[in-house]
């Protein structure tokens, strides 16, 4: 008896995405954060009502930052994508091309929160870079690549 042999299923692309689109990608994901953002902030209002005004900023500062690392690290270690890179057609892998773990989401949370945090200068370091990345993408082992 003779079977048909099926190929193996062919490797997803991993070509890098370009700037323009990660940077139109990233308009959208402030839209999309700050409808997050917004949502977040009225349950911790509610609990921090009566608090000190400096103790009650505070938590809600913290809580934001946690709420804004739990989405996307569940994002990107999941799919690989938020919705505007669905949208653009963007996916976050590691440098070998493998799924992002947890752990590296957060890293790459936690850098890119200092990224943001010096004026964006991490942002722009991609018109430096010789692959065109963002600098918390090159510190956390990952990178954009094109999905279509």
């Amino acid at each position: 008896m003779i079977t048909a042999v099926t190929p193996p299923p062919a490797a997803p692309s991993l070509e890098a995405a370009t700037l323009k689109r990660r940077l139109i990608s990233l308009i959208y994901e402030a839209l999309i954060l700050a409808a997050m953002l917004l949502a977040a902030t009225l349950p911790m209002v509610m609990v921090t009502k009566g608090w000190a005004h400096d103790t009650a900023r505070s938590a809600l500062q913290s809580w934001l930052l946690l709420a804004c690392g739990a989405f996307y690290m569940w994002q990107w270690s999941g799919t690989g994508q938020t919705l505007p890179m669905k949208t653009w057609k963007l996916r976050l892998v590691c440098a070998d091309g493998t799924p992002v773990t947890r752990m590296r989401a957060a890293g790459r949370y936690a850098v890119a929160l200092v990224s943001i945090s010096a004026m964006g200068m991490g942002f722009l370091w991609a018109v430096l870079d010789r692959d065109k990345q963002f600098l918390h993408d090159r510190l956390a082992g990952t990178r954009l690549v094109s999905t279509g």
